[in-house]
């Protein structure tokens, strides 16, 4: 999906500022160009010097004030720390404001009420790649929640990688596939960059080509828009070497070991609301 603008003076607040929360700031700087004001808090006031320090916003411990002051509120603390947080800055939640969430399990009905019940809400699951810029974040419109709102959701974690939309009873799914993927990619490229060892290459070495030959792949699947098997049969010359590599990983069962790994994170992640 490509990233989308925002309408000009945004004020987004980021409701603690934890790893992904300074990535947001970092990336709304890079790309807002004008289009944002960002403010956020933190729990101590040596963490709120920090931020400010290392992200140059405003950063205080005043979440009610924070709310007050901000058009959008991004959720960026720990799940169990949601409806604490949330209802202690009920009463600033006014008409015309959006409420984000990237808290993993936390359901749209259940921010609406602890915020107040009258907040637009979305709920979101950005992965780790964030951190870099490259990251996917998948958005479930709550209630309340309109076109021109996910919209401006859009924009902000577009400015970190690549949004997907999705209705909120598939994020347990999307939570198993992307939120989890990571980790599967991590594990793929240990595996690889082990393989390479074996065969003789220098660890670094190994490692770099895995690594690369990953981050390849994947920006040719995006560009081209292609299925993943077109793309691979470009790879598999009749009677060459990577025929047998694909026969190797079938007989591994690689192809539904995947598929029940992101299978069984998913049944986790929804019993993680219970």
């Amino acid at each position: 999906m490509k990233k989308t603008t925002a309408r000009k003076n945004i004020r987004i607040g980021i409701l603690g500022a934890g790893k992904m929360g300074e990535a947001l700031i970092e990336g709304l700087a890079r790309t807002g160009r004008g289009a944002y004001t960002v403010k956020a808090s933190t729990r101590s006031k040596q963490s709120a010097r920090e931020v400010e320090k290392a992200l140059r916003v405003p950063c205080s411990t005043d979440n009610r004030k924070l709310v007050k002051e901000s058009d959008v509120i991004v959720l960026c603390v720990k799940p169990h720390q949601a409806e604490a947080a949330l209802r202690a800055v009920k009463s600033a939640f006014k008409s015309g404001k959006l409420l984000v969430s990237i808290c993993a399990a936390i359901q749209c009905s259940d921010l609406r009420k602890w915020s107040g019940g009258k907040t637009p809400v979305i709920r979101t699951m950005p992965n780790t790649p964030c951190l870099v810029n490259e990251g996917i974040t998948v958005l479930a419109p709550g209630p309340g929640a309109e076109e021109a709102h996910v919209k401006i959701a859009e924009s902000i974690f577009g400015a970190v990688g690549r949004t997907a939309i999705v209705e909120e009873a598939l994020m347990d799914g999307a939570t198993g596939l992307s939120g989890c993927g990571p980790a599967y990619m991590y594990l793929i490229l240990e595996s690889l960059s082990e393989a390479g060892v074996k065969v003789g290459l220098p660890r670094k070495t190994a490692t770099l080509l895995a690594a690369q030959t990953m981050l390849g792949s994947a920006k040719m699947l995006l560009d081209r828009d292609a299925h993943p098997a077109a793309l691979k049969d470009e790879v598999t010359t009749p009677a060459g070497c990577t025929i047998d590599g694909l026969m190797a990983l079938e007989d591994g069962g690689l192809r539904s070991t995947l598929i029940k790994a992101v299978v069984a994170a998913a049944k986790r992640s929804a019993t993680l609301k219970d």
